[in-house]
């Protein structure tokens, strides 16, 4: 309830049944036989791929400013050339489509940093607080990629909702109604041959990580290579 503002009847079983129940001495979030982290961190993941002669990256840009959709021709127009190439959009869907259906729902997050003055803080990279407190959980960075440091850097989240054009859209709300509108813009969507959507935003669902890098390699497969 604090982390969607809703009662757990009122949301989706997706989202319910992602808090895992165990009957075991086994106290981990996850379970999974291998687990980590990149080695140089995700920073370098991006750093590398985005390294590259045919990409550029241009920021404090809306794409609205580079890209301009005739929805009516089914056409997609890149600095004011046709542009007959794959369009990977990974940003809001009822944005791309100017909220003609209305804005999905989602919730943000305050994200609230903080250094300490002492060598660790917590005991694990991350402790949920499902009960307790305004956040959800805290993260400690130094226990992923340990450093020599007498200080340490926590993260507490704070859910919060979501103010179209304010805040930052971290999650899908998964209520029948709102699968309902996605559809609609997922049929918008449908109708252009080179459109291809991935990601939370995109798509309209609830990633982790290791699943979103699993369905950006799916769909190169299926529809790029």
């Amino acid at each position: 309830m604090k982390q969607w503002g809703l009662k757990p009847e009122e949301i989706s079983h997706q989202v319910t049944a992602r808090v895992l129940i165990y009957i075991s001495r086994d106290n981990r979030y996850f379970t999974d036989k291998y687990q980590g982290v990149p080695k140089d961190g995700y920073t370098k993941i991006f750093e590398r791929m985005l390294n590259h002669p045919h990409i550029k990256i241009m920021l404090n840009t809306d794409f609205k400013e580079v890209i301009s959709i005739d929805f009516e021709n089914k056409k997609i127009y890149f600095l004011g050339q046709e542009f007959k190439g794959k369009l990977i959009f990974t940003g809001m869907i009822d944005e791309l489509f100017n909220f003609k259906y209305g804005f999905l729902p989602y919730r943000s997050l305050d994200i609230r940093f903080e250094t300490i003055e002492q060598e660790y803080y917590q005991e694990a990279p991350v402790i949920n607080y499902p009960n307790d407190y305004d956040f959800t959980r805290i993260t400690e960075f130094k226990h992923i990629h340990p450093v020599k440091s007498d200080k340490t850097t926590i993260l507490k989240e704070y859910p919060k909702a979501y103010h179209p054009k304010v805040d930052i859209p971290y999650y899908p709300v998964f209520r029948k109604e709102n699968q309902e509108l996605y559809n609609k813009y997922k049929e918008e969507a449908d109708k252009f041959e080179n459109i291809v959507l991935v990601g939370r935003l995109a798509e309209y669902r609830y990633y982790d990580m290791d699943d979103v890098v699993k369905r950006a390699l799916e769909v190169f497969e299926e529809r790029l290579k």
